[in-house]
């Protein structure tokens, strides 16, 4: 299966995903990155594994649908079959959650439904619960709201900073983003073989 990485700043999720390819944890190959973001190191990551990385300045286009729609025939010319969001800041919009239908995953900082929105890890600490976590899910219309796919916890500890709290979730948004990845891209790949064979029957 082929997947396209959005990503929006450093890249650190598009670099554990990317080395568990490189080391056979994960059987999928990175098509492409897509960024939003000019100065995003991503782009040096990807640099550093040979693979396509595309800039798109959201405001050198006339709205929300024709930004995507750049985005998405790019896609098109990669061949990618499903979309892995690791860091990208932008909502995705009807061209894109049409095109791809539960062919969306993103990872979030947080056990959802608690704490959605971009500052997931510092309203835990805020809240002091006792734990937060990652959670991946499917992308739909909503904040942070499609299907969870899996999650992690992770303990708050009383001596934990918001610095050592965010350590703590990435080390875990590492290990489980590849391993949820591997498992999703194997149930795509059964259910294309399954239509593949009903279509010849």
């Amino acid at each position: 299966m082929r997947i396209a990485i959005f990503a929006s700043g450093n890249g650190s999720n598009f670099e554990a995903i990317a080395k568990a390819v490189e080391e056979k944890r994960l059987s999928v190959q990175i098509a492409s990155v897509v960024y939003d973001k000019k100065d995003a190191y991503v782009q040096t990551r990807a640099k550093k594994y040979n693979i396509p990385a595309y800039y798109f300045n959201f405001s050198t286009y006339q709205s929300k649908e024709s930004y995507e729609q750049a985005i998405l025939e790019q896609l098109k010319r990669d061949k990618v079959d499903f979309i892995v969001l690791a860091g990208y800041m932008k909502f995705i919009g009807r061209v894109l959650l049409q095109a791809y239908p539960n062919k969306i995953l993103n990872i979030h900082p947080s056990l959802l439904p608690q704490f959605p929105g971009k500052s997931g890890i510092a309203d835990a600490f805020k809240a002091k619960v006792s734990q937060t976590g990652v959670s991946v899910h499917l992308v739909d219309e909503g904040i942070d709201t499609g299907p969870i796919l899996k999650q992690m916890c992770v303990s708050i500890d009383k001596e934990d900073t918001l610095e050592s709290l965010t350590e703590k979730i990435h080390r875990i948004e590492h290990h489980l983003y590849p391993l949820v990845i591997q498992e999703y891209s194997e149930k795509l790949f059964k259910q294309l073989t399954n239509k593949a064979d009903d279509n010849l029957q």
